[in-house]
């Protein structure tokens, strides 16, 4: 059933732009959602004042739950775990670990709130580790790919774990009964890839996931494929280099536009196209990434994001509630790793790496 009242809890302080942007983007999504409540985590003075500033001092759906401490963006993830016990994300954090709300949405630092995000909420049984799973636009729909950069050296079972979580998490959120599930490689050959990556593909191949094989870069944006899983490092630079071209071609199309009168003349007869271009891969529209695994729902929202983008990342987190994404993984995932009785579509994992 869905949650009549769900609770976020915001780290207000976190991002390159903090109450700036958390703050009315937070606002934003009290007025369009009114069952939604929020718990503002941050200094209490400076969340006063910003609260002030846009007309809202005291919303009655709207708390603030002071924390004196504030996780830096260039802070390494063990110094923000260890000594920054009282910052706006640990305790965010702790606000979903001790069911005072039922999410937590940053834009801090990455690293920092997956290693907090870790110590504090535990992962799901069954998990070996938390992936982060980002949404992109492509040419039928959007594609899913995980993990995009928390875990650096994975292992095939490790693999196989996003799979699960990616295809339960797509199930839920986008109401698809059977995403295609494939896994990045070099090509799409079965001969092609490393070890790691070909024994991942033989544990896919007999799971209960559609799993359609290998795919190349190029697919993500083709349509044909919903989850593509692949390591942290190769999934980070994927995503960084994406990143990259988005800025490169828009930078392009305005200097293109702007070189002389006659372009601006065209420019302006392609406004339309160019809108409607601008809003269907606008990266605001994605923001919101989910850290899977967790006994929690954790959304990283991107550090420099706007306050359109952070209430993108608020409403993905309000999407997870109702679709009660972590119980529905640990359902999964249960059935899955269970011993003796009960195991359905697939064998216990070590076994089947034996047989590989």
């Amino acid at each position: 059933m869905p949650k009549q009242t769900p609770v976020i809890a915001i780290d207000a302080m976190g991002g390159d732009h903090g109450p700036e942007v958390t703050v009315p983007a937070a606002l934003d999504c009290l007025r369009q959602y009114p069952q939604l409540q929020l718990i503002l985590v941050g200094q209490e003075s400076v969340l006063r004042e910003s609260l002030a500033a846009h007309g809202q001092p005291d919303h009655p759906r709207l708390r603030i739950h002071h924390a004196s401490e504030v996780v830096a963006m260039d802070d390494l993830p063990s110094r923000a775990l260890r000594n920054k016990r009282d910052s706006s994300m640990r305790v965010a954090l702790n606000l979903v670990r001790d069911g005072e709300a039922d999410a937590c949405v940053s834009a801090g630092n990455t690293g920092a709130l997956m290693a907090t995000a870790r110590f504090v909420l535990k992962t799901i049984p069954g998990i070996d580790r938390p992936a982060i799973i980002v949404t992109l636009p492509a040419a039928k729909g959007c594609t899913h790919i995980l993990d995009m950069g928390a875990n650096v050296d994975c292992s095939a079972e490790h693999l196989y774990q996003f799979a699960v979580m990616g295809y339960e998490l797509v199930r839920a959120v986008e109401n698809v009964d059977s995403p295609r599930v494939g896994l990045l490689n070099i090509g799409e050959e079965e001969i092609k890839g490393n070890e790691q990556v070909k024994q991942a593909a033989r544990l896919l191949s007999s799971s209960y996931l559609n799993f359609i094989g290998y795919v190349e870069g190029d697919d993500i944006f083709i349509g044909e494929v919903d989850i593509v899983v692949t390591d942290g490092f190769v999934g980070n630079v994927a995503l960084k280099t994406i990143e990259g071209l988005a800025r490169l071609l828009g930078q392009a199309l305005r200097e293109g536009f702007q070189k002389n009168l006659y372009a601006r003349l065209v420019g302006l007869m392609a406004l339309p196209v160019l809108r409607g271009f601008k809003q269907r891969f606008d990266p605001r529209r994605y923001n919101g990434a989910t850290l899977l695994g967790l006994q929690g729902i954790v959304i990283k929202s991107h550090g420099n994001a706007d306050r359109a983008a952070f209430a993108n990342a608020i409403r993905m987190a309000l999407l997870e509630i109702d679709k009660a994404v972590p119980e529905r993984i640990g359902e999964r995932v249960a059935t899955i790793f269970a011993n003796g009785a009960g195991i359905h579509e697939d064998l216990s994992l070590t076994t089947r790496i034996n047989r590989a």
